[in-house]
């Protein structure tokens, strides 16, 4: 009977490429994706800066003006937002102020600063009288808050607006490090919110302080 010879092939060279090696140039073609939507509050902002600070042909004074006048509601947002003890009702809280600006804009009857840093020294009001969800510590952070965001608006608005856009610029940049430091700590407001605002605040003064 003829002798049966059995031939051995290397398995080394019979083995398909690793799923890793394969999927390697797709896998980094899904990162920038991947990281876009971790990242969605940033890109937001910076396209909501770019549509809102693109037109540079106004006057300084107008400039300085329109975000003097929405300076007061970044705080008043972390207030009301701190006294539902809610970090979810951020973004409905925030289309709610949005909502108030536009009303306010449409009449000629309380000027839009002074409005809602009325409508902030009430809900904080409430909550010295009613209690605070977060403990008095935070409230007094956030009421301090309140109050200096306040001031640099309605100074800023107040001054010549060659003074006025470096008190109206501080106040966004420094509430935009005061959105990152919650969004650090997870206090207060909901954490996509913070990244999303605090990004906003910083363009802004980059705008107001060199862009105008």
């Amino acid at each position: 009977m003829p002798a049966t010879h059995t031939t051995t092939v290397p398995q080394a060279a019979t083995e398909a490429p690793t799923s890793g090696a394969a999927s390697g140039p797709a896998s980094n073609g899904r990162r920038p994706i991947g990281m876009l939507k971790r990242r969605w509050p940033t890109a937001l902002a910076v396209a909501l800066a770019i549509l809102t600070t693109a037109d540079g042909s106004g006057e300084l004074a107008d400039t300085v003006g329109a975000f003097g006048d929405a300076l007061p509601l970044l705080p008043l947002l972390y207030v009301i937002i701190h006294q539902a003890g809610n970090p979810r009702v951020t973004w409905p809280v925030l289309g709610a102020g949005v909502a108030a600006m536009v009303v306010l804009g449409a009449q000629d009857v309380v000027s839009q600063p002074v409005a809602l840093v009325a409508v902030a020294l009430a809900v904080l009001v409430w909550g010295a009288v009613r209690g605070t969800p977060h403990g008095r510590a935070t409230f007094g952070v956030q009421a301090a808050g309140a109050f200096v965001f306040g001031a640099l608006a309605l100074v800023g608005l107040a001054v010549d607006p060659d003074l006025g856009r470096y008190l109206v610029a501080a106040g966004w940049f420094f509430h935009g490090v005061w959105d990152f430091v919650h969004l650090r700590l997870d206090k207060v407001v909901a954490r996509s919110f913070a990244e999303w605002c605090g990004v906003v605040d910083v363009l802004v003064a980059v705008h107001l302080l060199f862009l105008v």
